[in-house]
């Protein structure tokens, strides 16, 4: 849970640099990669993080004048990678102009439960890690260059000229 929310910004940040990183790997033909035929693909993954962000900023009092509810997945790759720009800019600069450390402790429905604002952050974070790792392994299966995040991957330690990391 954010406590502040210059923490967050500065999460945000990278947070969101290493998504759109993510995103930018993945080839318009290769989306459709799945797991198995009942899983999500590549491109629904993204989408749907995308999606989320104004979707759980709406519900806690952030609006965004172009959100409409969710809709389908675009045809267009790009598509996707505009839209999730769009949406992480804007919930950098609505948290930073609108919100204060003392707005992180207020309470708020969210999905059934009470939450404090600043877990509401946390998890926004949280869930598109989530998602962004179950990508890299579709992008893995699909032969798609996996960019590291949270360290150098193994195409990136290649590249360094040194032995991936086990």
């Amino acid at each position: 849970m954010y406590r502040s929310v210059n923490d967050f910004l500065n999460d945000w940040k990278y947070e969101s640099e290493s998504t759109l990183k993510v995103f930018n790997n993945i080839s318009g033909e290769k989306k459709n990669q799945k797991v198995s035929s009942e899983g999500r693909s590549l491109g629904y993954l993204a989408w749907h993080i995308a999606q989320s962000l104004p979707e759980i900023m709406h519900r806690i009092g952030l609006k965004f004048e172009t959100y409409k509810e969710q809709g389908p997945e675009p045809a267009n790759f790009s598509e996707v990678i505009s839209f999730y720009k769009l949406y992480s800019g804007l919930v950098f600069n609505q948290v930073k102009e609108n919100w204060t450390d003392e707005t992180l402790m207020l309470e708020t429905n969210m999905y059934g439960e009470t939450w404090k604002m600043g877990k509401v952050l946390a998890m926004l974070i949280i869930h598109q890690s989530h998602h962004r790792g179950q990508m890299t392994v579709l992008m893995r299966q699909a032969g798609l260059q996996v960019p590291g995040v949270y360290g150098p991957s193994r195409e990136e330690w290649a590249s360094m000229g040194m032995e991936p990391q086990e």
